[in-house]
């Protein structure tokens, strides 16, 4: 495992043996923690992926990070493709090697990642997670893009010829089947005769894998996909059928077959999270709400290559729902419910 910091890779700094006497003798000596002080000048910041940073739902987070090291607002490392396994000891070197602020993903090792944030009370934790956050340094986020997904999930319905939509997911989270299930109600608003076929991968990166499940269900009749996941668009492209992107813009890579993705921005979460312990005012709080739209935390991408090719009346219907959700005038379910195929 290597730690990287602008592309280079670097030793991973050594756990100390003195870790529970450390943390012992601070709060002895009562000493305030980052966010209690302020910062001045740098923020030392670190994040731990499980994933390579090319992968969809990471990306975003490395994205906003390395915008914040470009304004000059933080120093910035990570670690990527860090097994369950491993990640709670680059968690604890982190915090050893003097990082204040430290996002990740804490989905599959919860109670690995809390236990780090209690040893290590002067170090402010953001980690993505389907859980509350716990004082006093431990808060969390979620891609919260239903309202996206809903839109996207209209212009499917609305361009399926077969009436039958693919779906193909990571694993049966809340934070995946909410989406999910947010798209399939946009789907059905435009088309009620609309059918889901739904599966899950067991992996958050597996592009074979995803291809695969994505062909299987070409091949009983999906002619719209959803890709949760990385590989369903090239299935999609290969068959010669139409895709909805999540999390990322995918449309550059597959002109002729992304027709839209519900789009993740991190940089409000980010920016809020870096500005909360530089001016001593961090807390432990759920970061979730800023991914919403009205917070510039998720947005329908443009339709760009298809911006021609979707019926102007079914832009137009995708257009004034989405007026209505950025005026709160309506408001997208939040199901977490595990969703299940309808054929």
């Amino acid at each position: 495992m290597g730690v990287r910091k602008s592309g280079r890779t670097l030793l991973a700094p050594r756990r100390s043996v003195l870790r529970g006497a450390a943390v012992m003798a601070v709060a002895a000596a009562g000493a305030l923690p980052a966010w209690a002080q302020g910062v001045k000048g740098k923020l030392k910041v670190a994040a731990v992926y499980t994933v390579p940073v090319e992968q969809q739902w990471v990306s975003r987070i490395h994205t906003a990070l390395k915008a914040a090291e470009a304004r000059g607002d933080i120093e910035y490392v990570w670690a990527e493709s860090i097994a369950n396994t491993d990640y709670e000891r680059v968690m604890r070197q982190y915090a050893e090697g003097g990082q204040q602020l430290v996002f990740g993903e804490a989905f599959a090792v919860e109670r690995a990642a809390r236990a780090v944030a209690k040893d290590y009370p002067k170090t402010a934790f953001v980690l993505g997670s389907s859980f509350k956050p716990q004082e006093p340094n431990f808060s969390v986020f979620d891609n919260y893009i239903q309202e996206p997904a809903y839109l996207t999930g209209m212009i499917a319905g609305g361009m399926t010829k077969s009436n039958i939509i693919g779906m193909v997911g990571g694993y049966p989270i809340p934070e995946v089947n909410r989406l999910m299930n947010a798209f399939m109600d946009g789907a059905k608003e435009v088309n009620p005769k609309v059918k889901f076929l739904v599966s899950f991968i067991g992996s958050w990166f597996d592009p074979p894998k995803a291809k695969e499940a994505a062909f299987a269900m070409i091949d009983r009749g999906a002619d719209v996909m959803y890709a949760e996941r990385f590989g369903v668009s090239d299935a999609a492209k290969e068959r010669k059928i139409l895709a909805i992107g999540n999390v990322i813009n995918t449309q550059p890579q597959y002109p002729d077959t992304v027709v839209a993705s519900a789009l993740w921005h991190m940089e409000p979460t980010v920016d809020r999270a870096i500005a909360a312990v530089k001016a001593g005012t961090y807390k432990a709080e759920d970061y979730g709400p800023y991914s919403r739209m009205a917070y510039k935390g998720s947005s329908l991408a443009p339709l760009g290559t298809f911006e021609s090719k979707v019926p102007a009346e079914l832009k137009a219907k995708v257009k004034a729902r989405e007026q209505e959700i950025l005026a709160g005038k309506f408001a997208v379910k939040v199901n977490d419910a595990e969703p299940k195929s309808t054929m």
